[in-house]
């Protein structure tokens, strides 16, 4: 995050059309418009929201290759007998699999496989194909140039095995597959040599979702995938090949930040590849998030979490929720916990004061900066940045308002509608008037994170139960970012 010394940032219309606010997101809500119409909700029960994930049933068990899995029969030219390779090659025998009834029904258009595979080593010996040498190339990526996929099984995909599971082999394919499938759709993808990459990459992040809705409806003869745990290392895959934070849309190697690729991997898995063929610019635009650093943001996107910080958060909430009409709670710095109520430290809300209670020093360590390299080693410092500290905070701030207004606090519809509300707060931090905190590149991304997580509190309920599917989790932050804080009444209770 940044601060603005100014205290209001007006945008343009140049900028709205780009994506919104100046620093990442829609316009959505000025201060003291987020009104949360929730008098009338706040019953016990769960809705379908809470209970499934875009209409499947919350499934936990085992995900990856199928203990029966038949044996591909693909030629893999320099294959190994790996895990790596065992599951690249299922993987793309699946999604030929999904293609090939896909492709015809949806688009008319008749399914060839790629013409040829190709395993090979970054760390290794040289291989070649149409697109060149594979030597310290770390990737794996579709080549137009022989119709070929190709994956890194040296160093590539055992880094993401080890830290995500034999599903993130699964998402990296699907979407490079989805690759050749832009390659055989042409025009009914509007794909064109003058499409930007961004484009491209969000079509095959949507494709990518679509198969795997395939594989969650039990479809896969190679595959299972639970939508809880299962679709969480999905979708922890894609945020680790994110792209750094301040990188432009426009850059030719753009593949999106990681709320951007959710998003599309989402949108696939929602609504299907019709959905996905159909993503341009025109209609890509309005909701990217992917942008260079704000020219004012002389921090580049890291502020400490300390009391002064602490301070122009509190600011930014009062003038957020204003318009609840409700008494705002106030933060303060006490171990993050509530005499003789919950606690969900680092951050709790005491209901018998209205304050929200915080151990900043532990959130001033959750706060620290993202190390994208470290990430890639498997190395963790602990920090999931500024705006993932914020936002635990925001989350407990949000169900004080939800107090107010006489909404449930303990159940998974509260959860869900507070990650919503801090997607409003969000998209509306850089429209607050007379307030300091404004959005940086990649703090939507730090937001992410810490809903991925198994104990983050951005969707968690006053006692800090969170609801099983990261995806759903999500999805309801990502509902309030892009649509303003009404649909979170609407569609979380």
């Amino acid at each position: 995050m940044r601060i603005d010394d100014i205290g209001y940032c007006p945008v343009s219309e140049a900028d709205q059309g780009a994506g919104g606010m100046r620093a990442g997101g829609l316009a959505v809500a000025m201060a003291g418009v987020l009104v949360l119409g929730l008098t009338a909700c706040g019953g016990g029960a769960t809705n379908t929201a809470a209970a499934s994930v875009a209409g499947l049933p919350v499934t936990h068990f085992q995900s990856g290759l199928r203990a029966n899995a038949p044996t591909p029969d693909l030629q893999v030219e320099n294959a190994g007998d790996d895990e790596a390779d065992k599951l690249a090659t299922a993987t793309i025998a699946d999604v030929e699999d999904y293609w090939s009834k896909q492709l015809p029904d949806d688009f008319g258009v008749a399914f060839e496989p790629v013409k040829s595979l190709l395993s090979y080593e970054s760390n290794g010996a040289n291989q070649e194909n149409g697109c060149g040498d594979t030597k310290r190339n770390v990737n794996a990526f579709y080549c137009g140039q022989d119709d070929s996929v190709a994956w890194d099984r040296g160093v590539l995909l055992p880094t993401m095995i080890q830290q995500f599971g034999p599903l993130s082999v699964v998402t990296v394919l699907s979407h490079e597959f989805g690759h050749a499938v832009q390659y055989r759709l042409q025009d009914k993808a509007g794909i064109t040599r003058s499409t930007p990459t961004i484009v491209k990459e969000q079509q095959a992040d949507c494709f990518a979702g679509s198969y795997y809705r395939w594989v969650a409806e039990g479809n896969s003869k190679y595959f299972t995938v639970s939508t809880a745990e299962g679709l969480n290392s999905a979708l922890s895959s894609l945020f680790l090949v994110r792209d750094s934070a301040g990188t432009s849309a426009e850059d030719r190697q753009a593949h999106g930040t990681a709320f951007d690729r959710i998003f599309a991997f989402q949108l696939g898995f929602e609504k299907g590849p019709k959905e996905c063929a159909g993503i341009n610019m025109e209609n890509l635009q309005p909701r990217l998030t992917e942008r260079p650093f704000d020219p004012d943001d002389n921090n580049k996107g890291t502020l400490d979490i300390d009391e002064q910080t602490v301070g122009y958060l509190q600011d930014s909430l009062n003038a957020a929720f204003a318009g609840a009409n409700v008494a705002a709670p106030k933060i303060v710095d006490g171990g993050g916990s509530c005499q003789g109520g919950p606690a969900t430290p680092p951050a709790s809300y005491c209901s018998s004061d209205n304050t929200v209670n915080i151990d900043l020093a532990t959130l001033a360590e959750l706060g620290k900066p993202v190390d994208q390299d470290a990430e890639w080693n498997g190395q963790d410092n602990g920090g999931r940045g500024d705006f993932a500290a914020l936002s635990e905070i925001a989350s407990r701030y949000a169900l004080a308002i939800q107090n107010g207004v006489g909404a449930s606090l303990d159940n998974a519809n509260a959860g869900l509608r507070t990650a919503c509300l801090v997607g409003a707060w969000a998209a509306a931090a850089n429209k607050l008037g007379d307030t300091k905190l404004r959005l940086s590149a990649g703090d939507l991304d730090e937001a992410i994170s810490d809903l991925l997580r198994p104990d983050s509190l951005v969707a968690a309920d006053v006692n800090g139960k969170r609801v099983d599917a990261g995806f759903t989790r999500v999805e309801a932050m990502r509902t309030g970012y892009l649509e303003g804080s009404s649909p979170c009444s609407k569609q979380y209770g």
